[in-house]
């Protein structure tokens, strides 16, 4: 029987599935550890990355200048009350600033870098509020209750006052705003459900316009129906650059580059988050008890068991060794002999993942 060249690459495409899912159930481990991985130094593979020459700059420019046709319709969207999501491909800082600075000239313009990896949003907010303040101002049209209500200094006002204050409608024109930009709204310091919580409220106040990017292909999970279509009400648009993040990217530690602590805690998280949730949880038990008795040897094995069987963790000290034994193998945590003879678990000081990190577990 002949075998035409489609048939065969079917044959082997499944003779490698078969073959991968016997290896896959054949109980063997991976030897493949973190410090396995042969790793230079952060700055020399930075160094590296931006000698890098780029490609097709000719035909990416001509993509990112088609956008600007694009500016007028974005303007009249913001003034009808609608927000903006930019996502695709590539770096949109340079592309979202320009559109910022050359169709929304009439509007204060308020700029959110959540590739950042802490944001104070508070004091985000406060800026914002005295910008639409100093605004309302210039135009001359406040009201005498407003007046009384800014009476007391915006960094003083909760949270809660000051979205209302944003949200008073007190102008004559309707399409008078402040717009915030938020470059990598999905980004490492908004990303949590708090600070997406209270973009979503900004974003509904009439007088806020929010203009953002993502790059996650996850990021609508960020949040739920109510935010997408009424509090942000989103205008999806797909507008690949293809441009390299280079602004962004200088925040993040390269995870294959040698550098500090942090690094090492960076790789640690990673797999940490590829683990079990049981083994999560496990591991978040000794972590805890780690941060809170800081001048111990480390936790006897006996006690990690008693805690993670009375939660409903493991069901037998041979399920606690196999968690235990994934931890070693990714060189999460070590043993050390404790004085009294007792084995004692320890998390190496740069393995040691953020509170952040350990209170999102099992959320």
């Amino acid at each position: 029987m002949e075998i035409n060249d489609g048939e065969e690459e079917e044959f082997e495409f499944s003779r490698n599935y078969f073959l991968a899912k016997e290896l896959a159930g054949s109980g063997k481990k991976s030897t493949r550890k973190i410090s396995d991985i042969n790793v230079v130094d952060e700055q020399e593979l930075r160094a590296a990355a931006a000698n890098i020459e780029p490609k097709h700059e000719k035909e990416i420019n001509s993509l990112v200048n088609s956008y600007n046709r694009l500016y007028p319709k974005w303007a009249f969207e913001l003034r009808c009350g609608f927000g903006l999501l930019m996502y695709g491909f590539g770096s949109k800082k340079v592309l979202i600033e320009d559109f910022a600075s050359t169709a929304l000239t009439e509007y204060s313009v308020v700029v959110i870098n959540g590739y950042l990896q802490s944001i104070n949003l508070k004091q985000v907010i406060i800026a914002l509020a005295e910008i639409w303040w100093d605004d309302l101002k210039t135009k001359r049209r406040t009201s005498s209750g407003v007046s009384s209500k800014v009476q007391q200094p915006f960094n003083t006002r909760s949270m809660d006052d000051l979205l209302a204050f944003l949200h008073e409608s007190d102008v004559e024109e309707n399409d008078s705003f402040v717009c915030v930009v938020v470059h990598n709204i999905d980004g490492p310091g908004l990303r949590d459900s708090e600070s997406q919580l209270y973009l979503a409220q900004l974003a509904s106040c009439s007088h806020i316009r929010i203009v953002a990017s993502v790059d996650n292909v996850n990021a609508p999970l960020l949040w739920d129906k109510k935010m997408v279509h009424t509090q942000f009400n989103w205008c999806w648009y797909h507008i690949p650059t293809f441009a390299p993040y280079n602004v962004e990217g200088t925040f993040f530690p390269l995870i294959l580059a040698h550098s500090s602590t942090a690094q090492s805690a960076k790789t640690a998280a990673i797999v940490l988050q590829s683990l079990t949730p049981n083994a999560q949880s496990v591991f978040k038990i000794l972590a805890e008890y780690q941060l809170s008795h800081p001048d111990e040897e480390g936790m006897p094995v006996d006690a990690l068991y008693t805690i993670a069987r009375e939660r409903f963790l493991v069901s037998s000290q041979v399920t606690l060794n196999s968690h235990l034994t994934e931890f070693k193998d990714h060189e999460l945590v070590k043993t050390r002999r404790h004085s009294d003879g007792q084995d004692c678990l320890h998390i190496p000081p740069q393995r040691m993942p953020s509170k952040k990190l350990l209170s999102e577990i099992n959320q």
